[in-house]
This record gives structure tokens, sequence and C-alpha cells, in this order.
């Protein structure tokens, strides 16, 4: 899964803040866990507070019983990246956008691995769905196969 890939380039700075070691890896329990309970948010410089304030925002935002450890911010992740890919951003482009507006570290050779893999589950979606002669479902996957080989 491509969110167990990303990490969060200022853990070290965070670690400080915060008091106590953390891991790197932004999908991590422990770190979903730190960042909402246990990160006083008024030791951080202004850029690394506004890039986990985006990904609050943007991954955090849930209301499932057991969140963060539902599976809700890492969807919401590989969603982005997607979505990212289909407004017409390539895999390098998406990886420095992440790192910029979240502090994610991503290798853009993961990102282009992980569109890859996505093309051809969409392709076994969409075999799948005309077999069963659901068109819609078929022609929704062919649409998303189209914007991100694009």
């Amino acid at each position: 899964m491509i969110a167990d890939k990303a990490r969060f380039r200022a853990a070290r700075k965070l670690e400080r803040a915060a008091g106590f070691r953390l891991p790197d890896h932004v999908f991590s329990g422990a770190f979903l866990e730190s960042l909402g309970k246990a990160i006083n948010f008024e030791n951080l410089d202004r850029r690394m507070h506004e890039q986990l304030q985006a990904f609050f925002r943007d991954f955090m935002d849930c209301k499932c019983k057991n969140a963060p450890f539902c599976g809700c911010p890492e969807r919401k992740f590989t969603l982005t990246i997607i979505e990212f890919r289909e407004l017409g951003l390539d895999h390098r482009q998406i990886s420095a956008h992440l790192l910029d507006e979240y502090g994610i570290d991503l290798y853009p050779a993961d990102i282009l691995s992980f569109l890859e893999d996505s093309v051809h589950m969409l392709e076994a979606i969409r075999d799948v769905a005309e077999l069963q002669g659901r068109e819609k479902l078929a022609e929704n996957a062919i649409e998303h196969i189209k914007k991100i080989e694009h």
C-alpha cells in the first residue's frame, strides 16, 4: 500500500517538539496517535504547523469510532494521489506537492508504481463490470484509466 511508504520528512524535528521518539512513517498507528494527542502545536515552527494542519484537514477528518485506526486516513491519502494524477500532475510533481503541502516524503518511483498498479486494478474492474453487464461501472473505470494514463 502506498500509504505505508509515506514518511514525514521533519519527524526528528517533531520528536524534539514532542519530547519523545516518533516513527517517521506517517500512517503508522503510533505516529497518528501521537499527532492527535501528544504534540503541543505551539512548539512547532510555522511551516510544520501549517503542514500538520493540512494533514489533519485532508486525511484525519473522520468520524469513525476507532479513528485514526479505521483506515480512512490511508484511503484519503491514496485517493489524493490519484486525484493529483487525474488533475495532470506527474509522479515527480505529486511527490513535490506532498512534500510541500504536508511534509510527506514519498519517492516518485513509488508513486509511479502505485499509479500503474491502480490502472491494472481499474482494468480488472472494467473487465468484470463488462462481463456482468454493468456498463456505467465499466465506463467509470475506463474514464479513470484515461485520466491516470494521460
